[in-house]
């Protein structure tokens, strides 16, 4: 019989006690595990986000400047890249149009172009940034964006946030900011172009007025449609860097402009190129400047920049020595004017396709864009009678349809990878692209050619949109007060002379009535 086992109450109170502890005991180390693994969790992750601020040199600043979206180095390829495309108008253009130009309106077409970069920047702010790239679309038709919202883009909060735009919200990993200054660089240098359509003749008053609303009307819708997403980008149509949105807007608002505004005094209806180092040093910065015009697209560092640049650069040189040939061809000799109008043809054509060829097809463009604007120039410009100064509509617009569709031709699926996977061109056996490539070029010229005519005509209501005959026998010095070269002054007439003399006692007279009016109060 087996023997009963009895606890009196002394021994159960010590086994509850030791039960008690030995729960505790394992209750706590297994506390204490789990602390010290999310401790040392914690201190990896620490860790890994010092070892990675100090990488990208940005330990020192507090966290909330280096997010973990941002890319410090695309950043930096942006600003610089949108400060070369800046270049390209001040001091780049300015110079080449100056030079370009008589000699008495050098200051009023350099003024023209510095003008426009200013006043610009003042409309991008205030409403055209968010009119061109801001997400999400104000108009649309069913999923289709038109534009967006026209608002101010100066907060704080919305510049330091990471870049979001267009109906479809693309993402770039760099601040807004960064990204307001690179497609402004862009806006700004679109009516600067525009310009060479219409110096020596146009009302610096009325231009002053057209160039923001014509930046906020017709450039950002159209930046809306072709590079934030809108709906020409939806039906397939694409443009790399501004072929169509910059250099057909361009090119057709020349000739839409010069139009309106007439042409220039019978006697000047010629092209004097009066400094050709002007015009050199132009043409060199934007050459150059078209790096980051190009080159920045892709929205940061990547393979597909570096793509970019080397092919801006053949089919630019390619263009400038096709363009020779051709003056050589038909002209005899090869001239500065010609070449450095054959880099900018060359420049404007691989514009759309930059980021998409290879090398070969870059070449292939240039060669194009040095021969077809070449004969736009010379056979197609002077049977339309219209007064292009500087055939802004044959170097843009036509070398930037020209390159737009070769885009539809040309885009290399082993290039494309990098920036828009699934992107051929005709010669890959995408038709469909060549169509809807031809589609935009449509829709631009009609639009713009519109807007800009429409839109001078209404400031010519109001604003006499021709300077007066008499300012323009003069040039700068009755427009602006001041002239390029000392030794105009000798060649002023003395009414123009006298006008001076009488506006500035005028302006001394009343200074002096103000003063006197002060000392009476």
């Amino acid at each position: 019989m087996p023997k009963k086992i009895w606890f009196d109450e002394k021994c159960l109170i010590k086994l509850t006690i030791i039960l008690s502890l030995t729960i505790f005991v394992i209750a706590f180390s297994h506390s204490s595990s789990a602390q010290t693994t999310s401790n040392i969790t914690a201190e990896i992750q620490s860790l890994n986000q010092s070892i990675l601020a100090l990488e990208n040199h940005t330990a020192d600043y507090p966290s909330a400047a280096v997010p973990s979206w941002l890319d410090t180095g695309s950043n930096a390829w942006m600003l610089t890249a949108a400060t070369f495309v800046g270049l390209q108008s001040v001091p780049g253009v300015a110079l080449y149009y100056a030079g370009l130009s008589k000699k008495k309106y050098a200051v009023n077409s350099a003024l023209m172009v510095f003008y426009a970069f200013a006043a610009v920047l003042i409309v991008w702010m205030i409403a055209g940034y968010n009119a061109g790239f801001g997400y999400p679309a104000f108009i649309h038709v069913g999923k289709y964006g038109i534009m967006g919202y026209p608002l101010p883009a100066w907060l704080g909060s919305y510049e330091a946030h990471q870049t979001v735009f267009g109906p479809g919200g693309g993402l770039v990993d760099i601040p807004t900011s960064t990204f307001i200054f690179f497609q402004f660089v862009f806006a700004a240098i679109t009516p600067i172009l525009l310009a060479g359509g219409i110096i020596e003749r146009m009302n610096f008053k009325a231009w002053m007025v057209f160039v923001p609303l014509w930046s906020l009307l017709v450039y950002s819708p159209v930046a809306y449609w072709l590079f934030a997403g809108g709906w020409l980008n939806q039906l397939g149509a694409v443009d790399f860097s501004g072929g169509y949105v910059i250099h057909v807007d361009a090119g057709v608002g020349a000739l839409a402009a010069a139009l309106a505004v007439g042409p220039r005094l019978a006697s000047e209806r010629k092209l004097e190129a009066h400094s050709l180092p002007l015009v050199l040093a132009g043409a060199g910065l934007i050459w150059l400047g078209w790096d980051g015009f190009n080159g920045g697209d892709p929205g940061g560092a990547t393979i597909d920049a570096a793509i970019a640049v080397l092919n801006t650069n053949i089919a630019t040189a390619a263009s400038a020595i096709a363009w020779m040939l051709m003056d050589m061809k038909f002209f005899k000799k090869p001239t500065l004017v010609g070449a450095t109008s054959g880099a900018i043809t060359g420049l404007v054509a691989i514009t759309s396709a930059a980021g998409y060829v290879n090398g070969w097809e870059a070449m292939a463009i240039g060669i194009a864009s040095g021969t077809v604007p070449w004969l736009a120039l010379y056979k197609l410009e002077p049977k339309l009678k219209v007064d292009d100064t500087l055939g802004v509509f044959s170097t843009h617009g036509i070398a930037g349809i020209l390159g737009g569709l070769l885009t539809g031709v040309f885009a290399d699926p082993n290039v494309t990878q990098y920036v828009d996977p699934g992107l051929t061109g005709a010669l890959y056996g995408n038709w469909y692209q060549l169509a809807v490539q031809a589609l935009g070029v449509a829709v631009v010229f009609a639009y713009d050619f519109t807007m800009t005519f429409g839109l001078l005509k209404l400031i010519g209501l109001f604003i006499p949109l021709q300077a007066k005959p008499t300012e323009l026998a003069v040039g700068d010095y009755a427009m602006h007060g001041e002239v390029a070269y000392s030794e105009l002054l000798a060649t002023l007439p003395e009414s123009a002379k006298q006008e001076k003399e009488e506006t500035v006692e005028a302006k001394e007279e009343e200074i002096e009535a103000k003063e006197e009016e002060k000392e009476k109060k």
